[in-house]
């Protein structure tokens, strides 16, 4: 009897753990997937409140035309990106293009007026607030994903069931990661 139940037990035991092991690879998988789908939420927002934010500013800054053109093509190569690293370095530049014409509107002084211009402005920098903090939780997921499939024993039912690490979201830009030089 007692040999009988650890034949039983052992092997019932052991797809006990397997199954549990896999329920948790599955779920820290789909939270990964969530938070993906959050900062797609959010930059398909902020997509769309582009062509908002230079259609306001092209009437005050005929001469930046360069700026506006290169913040058109950032917003359709967004669209278009395919894999996170592509969607980082987008977002990246078009973050930083924004930025400047934010700088660029400070010599405008009717623009900056303009309630159009403010709404779309405040939007965005609120949009810009809620990128980071998708950003923040989709890479503290990715790191929780990556660490279970390569921690003993996981790793084993990982491979198994190919379960494969993800990319973070990060900067692609080491100037970015530079300490700003402050001079007075």
């Amino acid at each position: 009897m007692v040999s009988f139940l650890v034949v039983v037990g052992i092997p019932v035991l052991v797809i006990l753990w397997a199954i549990g092991i896999y329920n948790r690879l599955i779920k820290a998988k789909n939270l990964v997937d969530e938070g993906w789908s959050n900062i797609d939420v959010q930059l398909k927002q902020r997509t769309n409140l582009i062509p908002n934010l230079v259609n306001t500013v092209k009437g005050y800054v005929k001469h930046e035309r360069e700026l506006l053109t290169n913040i058109t093509q950032l917003r359709n190569q967004s669209l278009s990106a395919s894999t996170v690293a592509q969607q980082g370095n987008v977002e990246n530049t078009l973050s930083q293009s924004l930025g400047r014409l934010f700088a660029v509107a400070e010599a405008y002084p009717d623009l900056k007026a303009n309630q159009q211009f403010l709404d779309v402005q405040q939007q965005l920098s609120q949009l810009e607030d809620n990128i980071q903090m998708a950003r923040r939780y989709y890479n503290g997921t990715v790191r929780n994903l990556n660490t279970m499939i390569e921690s003993f024993p996981n790793n084993l039912l990982a491979g198994t069931f190919h379960f494969s690490k993800r990319e973070y979201f990060e900067l692609d830009d080491p100037g970015e990661r530079a300490v700003p030089k402050v001079e007075f």
